[in-house]
């Protein structure tokens, strides 16, 4: 019973502050996984791209693609609690600084997603069948038409369980930017301990609610996942007024509401 007494009192004096530090969280981590998925698009795309037959921009592109390579390992071979220390207090050193914690978790998160991001995105590409670029060049694309129309739109599919697995990790992975005070949800069990002197069961309910966080997210990821599948179930076209079709064995799904 003293137990669930001290829940109660952690969340009748603290209970807003902890639902102000999850929406801090799962605000962070939304917005520093798209940009962090933006970041990894087009570095996985740079790493993909064909070496051009000219010396000069042969060498220009070994040059940015192992600028490229360094962000990636320097990111992906780091802690993020390191990489926030280096960040946020760095740019105090150096002159420069942040407005507030805000802009500099945004920042830490963004960069150390793109970094997983584009190994992701440069294998997802790489996955796809040569012959779609192939085929998309006998029609008449340039190089930079076909990865936007034909490459990267299935390239995406692919990844899109990566894509919700490092929003997943973000969720949990925010709680290391308390050392450079940002408000999330962590930040505010450590608060609610140092306060109450509740060390447990303020950690229950701070892990309840990153449960929670998570499990949600799991659900809807894999609904977005279900909707880019799209339907299993293919017909034959059925046109008899097009006989060319007929003739050439055209499928499509069935749409929502048909008859099977």
């Amino acid at each position: 019973m003293e137990f669930i007494n001290d829940m109660q009192r952690a969340l009748q004096q603290y209970g807003t502050q902890y639902l102000e530090g999850a929406g801090n969280t799962l605000l962070l981590a939304l917005v520093g996984t798209i940009a962090g998925c933006l970041i990894g698009f087009v570095v996985g795309t740079v790493q993909s791209i064909p070496l051009p037959q000219s010396k000069g921009k042969r060498g220009l592109m070994y040059v940015v693609r192992g600028l490229l390579r360094i962000y990636v390992e320097v990111f992906r071979g780091t802690p993020m609690i390191v990489q926030s220390v280096f960040i946020y207090y760095g740019a105090f050193y150096l002159g420069g600084g942040f407005s507030s914690p805000w802009s500099a978790g945004i920042l830490v998160v963004s960069i150390n997603t793109g970094a997983y991001m584009a190994e992701t995105v440069r294998g997802g590409i790489l996955s796809i069948d040569p012959g779609q670029m192939e085929g998309a060049k006998a029609i008449g694309m340039t190089h930079t038409q076909a990865m936007v129309n034909v490459i990267l739109p299935q390239a995406l599919r692919n990844i899109v369980p990566q894509i919700g697995n490092n929003f997943i990790i973000n969720i949990k992975d925010t709680s290391v930017l308390s050392v450079i005070s940002f408000a999330d949800l962590f930040f505010v069990h450590k608060s609610v301990s140092g306060s109450l002197y509740l060390y447990f069961p303020s950690a229950v309910i701070t892990m309840v609610i990153y449960l929670t966080m998570t499990l949600l997210a799991s659900f809807l990821l894999r609904r977005w996942e279900a909707y880019l599948a799209g339907d299993d179930n293919y017909e034959m076209v059925n046109r008899p007024n097009d006989t060319l079709e007929q003739t050439s064995g055209l499928y499509r799904a069935k749409t929502k509401g048909e008859k099977r």
